[in-house]
């Protein structure tokens, strides 16, 4: 225990020594770091990436390489998507797909899929995607471009069509590992 001496008054009145109990401070004090650790591993995964995607200087090195790729820009428009490449600002190609949704699931499971627009992802990362060979751990970027008051489910239903298109990656052991074509953000304005 620790204790509190404030000298002697030398007189009749009582002796002020006391002693503070640590216990419930020290438990207070583990307590807190505790928390501090965890919730240090929650501040990292809630990030969302979001740069600017423009170019590079000429001859930045390895770092500027991913700002030149090719990325696809997916639009959630009202009666369609539309799905752009650029390239550094080029845009190198543009395709629309109409907006047909589809109602999956039943009763409070109900869940909204784009079947046509998953298919369209695909054929799109077929024709142009850059990362596409297996010993390439790098995948192709999709931003998603939607209105601010677009409903939840719409959006959820637009992340599952551009994460349905996976590729093949050389796996440390010899094999391959599917994983999804695209990092998925959203614009930022």
């Amino acid at each position: 225990m620790a204790g509190v001496d404030v000298g002697s008054t030398g007189n009749k009145r009582r002796s002020t020594n006391s002693e503070i109990n640590m216990i419930p401070f020290i438990d207070l004090l583990m307590v807190t770091i505790a928390f501090l650790l965890i919730t240090a591993v929650w501040v990292n995964r809630s990030r969302i990436s979001a740069d600017a995607q423009v170019p590079g200087k000429e001859g930045c090195g390895e770092g500027c390489q991913a700002l030149t790729d090719r990325t696809l820009h997916v639009t959630v428009g009202q009666n369609d998507f539309a799905l752009i490449w650029k390239q550094a600002g080029t845009v190198i190609s543009e395709t629309r797909v109409p907006r047909n949704d589809i109602e999956a699931g039943d009763g409070d499971t109900r869940a909204l899929r784009y079947p046509e627009l998953a298919k369209a992802v695909e054929q799109e990362w077929t024709r142009q995607g850059v990362h596409v060979d297996p010993g390439d751990k790098r995948v192709d970027q999709a931003i998603l471009h939607s209105d601010d008051r677009a409903p939840y489910r719409e959006l959820v239903a637009v992340m599952d069509a551009i994460h349905s298109t996976h590729r093949a990656i050389r796996a440390p052991d010899g094999g391959s590992v599917r994983v999804p074509a695209f990092n998925l953000v959203f614009a930022t304005r």
